[in-house]
């Protein structure tokens, strides 16, 4: 969703900064407002404002799950694999998605995540050439490799204003199939730097965390383990042999 016009008053607000921990119980706890839905999405994707006596500027992006749109590949709930996606990096303390949680909203029950306030002519495509990033992109391959996404463009990436970087629209994951696409290829065969790996090894000697685990299918959990263990295993980044692991569009 581009900003407004400038000869209109945009829905959407700036804010200051807020922690995660913080984030997500404004997020769970605040009263949901619907200011209307976001364009060009193929399901019904609303901006929310989440008003709470605390931290009064926040905003939301709510997918009900009434308003998807049946897929024949994933089964309908894709706001779980939203949460999940959340938990799973929270679980790897890797900063890659936004506050996501679960939430009974005005259409029913949905994934809520935190608006992020960001620049919207930059993407993976224009991100990916600071080599500051690069190391946040690392995890971000490592991940999307581990949670089976099937769907990562340059645009899910956003360099927000407080100048954090977020993976976004995670719904289409974990499935059991092995299904990635992503336009991340960058690092494809190098080796797995030693602290991602310790990262995952922690979460498999741990095992999946219930908020984790109770939002996948046996099936999914069972796979996403299996993901896991062969990149550690491994010690390198996925490589793409076919050269058509790629989402449409790019960005």
């Amino acid at each position: 969703m581009d900003p407004a016009p400038s000869n209109t008053e945009s829905p959407f607000r700036d804010r200051p900064a807020l922690e995660d921990e913080a984030a997500v119980e404004i997020l769970t706890t605040g009263e949901l407002e619907v200011l209307g839905r976001m364009p060009w999405s193929s399901n019904m994707t609303f901006l929310v404002d989440v008003h709470s006596p605390d931290f009064p500027i926040v905003q939301g992006v709510y997918k009900p799950v009434k308003g998807e749109r049946p897929l024949w590949d994933f089964p309908a709930g894709l706001h779980n694999r939203e949460i999940a996606a959340f938990e799973l990096a929270r679980t790897l303390d890797w900063d890659l998605v936004p506050p996501t949680v679960l939430r009974d909203g005005p259409l029913g029950e949905g994934s809520v995540q935190l608006y992020v306030p960001t620049d919207y002519d930059e993407h993976y495509f224009t991100l990916r050439e600071e080599p500051v990033h690069h190391r946040w992109f690392q995890r971000l391959c490592a991940f999307d490799f581990i949670i089976n996404s099937t769907d990562r463009k340059g645009g899910h990436i956003l360099l927000g204003h407080d100048g954090r970087l977020y993976a976004i629209d995670n719904g289409l994951s974990f499935h059991c199939e092995f299904k990635l696409r992503t336009v991340i290829w960058e690092w494809a065969g190098e080796l797995l730097p030693d602290d991602l790996a310790d990262d995952v090894t922690a979460m498999l000697e741990e095992g999946l965390p219930e908020s984790v685990a109770g939002l996948l299918t046996l099936l999914e959990r069972d796979a996403l383990i299996t993901r896991a263990n062969a990149l550690v295993g491994e010690g390198r980044f996925p490589v793409d042999p076919s050269g058509r692991r790629h989402p449409w569009p790019l960005v």
